[in-house]
C-alpha cells in the first residue's frame, strides 16, 4: 500500500477543508495510533490499530457482489460426487470475487474416545470391534501371532478394566499378554492417527490473487504463508472472526489479515472457511462472503 498524503486526500474525495487542516488531522490519528508513517515526509497509512477500529467500528453493509454470493449459494444444490469438488468449486469463487486467497479446510470430527473394545480370533487374522464416542462403531482386521491366540480373551477382560478407568495405561499390561497387547496396542495408535488425519488438508485458491497485491511484491514476504498453506493449512486458523496482522497467533500471517467463519457437516466434522490477503482488504465483503460459503457448506452436508 502507498502512503496517502493531505493534499491527495483533499484532490481525489473534493473534501471542504485545506492540506493543512487535513494534514493536522492525520497527525492527531497517528498519536493515537491509528495511522503510521512508514518514512519521514511520506503520507500515512493505516496502522493494525487503525484496521481494528474500522473493522469494530466502521464497518459498512457488505457490497453487491458479496449479496449476489449469497443469492447465488442460496440455490446451490448438492451435484458434485465428492467433498472436494464441492470445496474446489467454492474456493475458486471466493478467489475470484475477492481477488484474495480463498481456503476452505474438510470437516474434521474430534477424536472419539474408545468405550468397549471386542477381539474375536478369525484363522490367522485377528478382528478387533471397537466402539467409540457417540456409539460410534468400526473394525480392525489385524494378522494375528500364533502365540497371541490364547491370550486375546484375558486381554479383552484387562482392557474392560482399563477403559472403566477411562483409558488404557499399557505400562500396566500384565507380562503374560505382552504378545497380543502388542499387537493391539500399535493397532489401536494407528487407528486413531488415520482417524485425526481424515479432515486434515486444505482447498486453497487464489495465490495469483495475492501476487498481484502490492504488499507481496517481495517473493520473500509471500514465501512463509506459502508454505503454511501448503504444508499446515490449519494452523492459519485458529478461531472463527477477523485477525488483523500480529493479532493472528502465527508470524507467517503478521503482515495479512485472515476472515473466518466455520461450517458442520451432518456427522458432527467442524471445517472453516477463510480468506487471506492484505490488512488492506475490502472487509466488509470477506467478512460477508465467508459467512455466505459456510452457511451453503452447512446446508449441503447436514
Amino acid at each position: 500500500m502507498e502512503p496517502v498524503g493531505s493534499q491527495t486526500l483533499v484532490r481525489r474525495f473534493g473534501l471542504q477543508a485545506s492540506p493543512a487542516t487535513v494534514r493536522s488531522a492525520m497527525g492527531a490519528l497517528e498519536q493515537r495510533g491509528l495511522l503510521t508513517q512508514p518514512h519521514p515526509s511520506a503520507g500515512r497509512i493505516p496502522s493494525q490499530q487503525g484496521y481494528r477500529t474500522y473493522v469494530d467500528q466502521l464497518l459498512p453493509a457488505p457490497g453487491a457482489a458479496a449479496l449476489q454470493l449469497e443469492r447465488e449459494l442460496t440455490g446451490l444444490s448438492l451435484q458434485w460426487a465428492a467433498l472436494d469438488d464441492l470445496l474446489l468449486h467454492l474456493s475458486r469463487r471466493l478467489a475470484d470475487l475477492t481477488g484474495l486467497l480463498s481456503l476452505i479446510t474438510r470437516p474434521q470430527r474430534q477424536q472419539s474416545q474408545l468405550q468397549a473394545l471386542r477381539l474375536v480370533a478369525s484363522g490367522e487374522r485377528l478382528l478387533v470391534f471397537l466402539v467409540e464416542g457417540g456409539s460410534t462403531a468400526s473394525s480392525l482386521n489385524l494378522r494375528l501371532p500364533c502365540l497371541a491366540v490364547a491370550e486375546l480373551a484375558s486381554l479383552e477382560r484387562w482392557v474392560a478394566v482399563q477403559l472403566e478407568g477411562g483409558s488404557i495405561d499399557w505400562s500396566a499390561l500384565p507380562s503374560h499378554l505382552t504378545s497380543s497387547g502388542a499387537v493391539l496396542r500399535q493397532a489401536l495408535a494407528s487407528h486413531g492417527q488415520s482417524r485425526q488425519l481424515e479432515g486434515e488438508g486444505a482447498v486453497a485458491m487464489g495465490l495469483a490473487g495475492l501476487l498481484a497485491q502490492p504488499e507481496f511484491s517481495q517473493t520473500l514476504s509471500l514465501r512463509p504463508l506459502v508454505e503454511l498453506v501448503e504444508d499446515a493449512p490449519q494452523q492459519l486458523l485458529p478461531q472463527p472472526g477477523i485477525w488483523i496482522g500480529a493479532e493472528h497467533p502465527h508470524r507467517a500471517l503478521h503482515q495479512c489479515a485472515v476472515v473466518q467463519a466455520n461450517y458442520r457437516s451432518g456427522d458432527g466434522g467442524v471445517g472453516q472457511v477463510a480468506l487471506v490477503g492484505p490488512m488492506r482488504m475490502a472487509y466488509a465483503t470477506a467478512r460477508a462472503a465467508v459467512g455466505s460459503v459456510a452457511q451453503a457448506l452447512e446446508r449441503l452436508l447436514r
